[in-house]
C-alpha cells in the first residue's frame, strides 16, 4: 500500500509557475514509477509526466519544454515544476505510483490558470 498526498496547487496567471509536490508513505518509494496526471472538467484524465525508479522521464507533448518532473527518494517525494502556464493547463492534478499491477492515486490538487 502507498499513500499519496499532493500539494502546491492554486491560482496563477498565464505565464506563471507552480511547483506541485506529492509525498508518499507506506511502502518503498524508490521502487515505484511515479507520475502526474490531470483531469479538466468534462474531459478524461490524461498523462502529464512520468518518472521511473531509475529517473527516466516522459512527458505529454502539450507540456514538453514547460514542465519538469523530478523525484527525491530520500524524501519520498515527487515534484512537478510547471512553467509558462497556460489556461488550458487548468485541471485537477493527480499523483500516481505504479509498480507491476498496482496503481495508487492521491486525492488531487486544483491548478487554475487565469487572469
Amino acid at each position: 500500500q502507498v499513500q499519496l498526498v499532493e500539494s502546491g496547487g492554486g491560482l496563477v496567471q498565464p505565464g506563471g509557475s507552480l511547483r506541485l509536490s506529492c509525498a508518499a508513505s507506506g511502502s518503498i518509494f524508490s521502487i515505484y514509477a511515479m507520475g502526474w496526471y490531470r483531469q479538466a472538467p468534462g474531459k478524461q484524465r490524461e498523462l502529464v509526466a512520468t518518472i521511473t525508479s531509475d529517473g527516466t522521464t516522459n512527458y505529454a507533448d502539450s507540456v514538453k519544454g514547460r514542465f519538469t518532473i523530478s523525484r527525491d527518494n530520500a524524501k519520498n517525494t515527487v515534484y512537478l515544476q510547471m512553467n509558462s502556464l497556460k489556461p488550458e493547463d487548468t485541471a485537477v492534478y493527480y499523483c500516481n505510483a505504479h509498480r507491476r499491477v498496482y496503481d495508487y492515486w492521491g486525492q488531487g490538487t486544483q491548478v487554475t490558470v487565469s487572469s
